[in-house]
């Protein structure tokens, strides 16, 4: 069976070491590792390695499976995990996570541990939601203003206009007052 390793850290200063270590650990030996720097917020696909991986498994005619240390490894959330799950299971790859006990996310077992992610994954939206229209509607009752504030330079632009028009260039205008040139030839168009 070829073992296929996917490693991945968020930033430069980290590195795979520990991971590839505890797969290693674990028994597997790895016949393709591939290792990535790169947010874990970045959706699978949108991962260079991890798409160099998924042609490759594509590709490959033997059993295979891949192995990682977490199941954050797969996916930036639920959804795009079970996407990538998914995705392997239909060329026929095992994908084996060690956070979850080595479990194979898919069998049986392990498409139930994702269903269960899921859930839990929509729950936890929901009550995001909840939170933040509650978190509105108290600011709005104690009377603050919700969005952006009023004003920013449009309050000035009788000002702005004159500045440019006494010969001060659209760059220097924009610096004092910390804004955009782009504001600034808005705000001299008069849109």
């Amino acid at each position: 069976m070829q073992t296929f390793v996917y490693a991945r850290v968020s930033t430069a200063g980290q590195t795979t070491e520990n991971q590839l270590h505890e797969i290693k650990a674990a028994g597997y030996v790895p016949d393709t590792v591939y290792e990535e720097t790169i947010s874990g917020s970045v959706k699978a696909d949108e991962r260079p390695e991890f798409l160099k991986m998924l042609d490759t498994i594509q590709r490959t005619r033997t059993p295979k499976r891949l192995i990682v240390t977490k199941l954050d490894r797969l996916g930036r959330n639920a959804e795009d995990i079970m996407g990538t799950v998914k995705r392997l299971a239909e060329v026929g790859c095992g994908v084996r996570v060690l956070q979850l006990g080595d479990a194979d996310l898919t069998n049986g077992a392990g498409k139930i541990i994702l269903a269960t992610l899921a859930a839990v994954a929509e729950v936890e939206r929901d009550i995001l939601i909840e939170r933040t229209q509650a978190g509105l509607q108290r600011a709005k009752a104690e009377g603050k203003q919700l969005g952006r504030p009023k004003g920013g330079p449009w309050i000035q632009a009788e000002k702005i206009r004159r500045r440019l028009n006494e010969g001060a260039s659209v760059s220097m205008v924009a610096r004092e007052f910390s804004t955009s040139r782009a504001t600034i030839l808005r705000i001299n168009e008069g849109a």
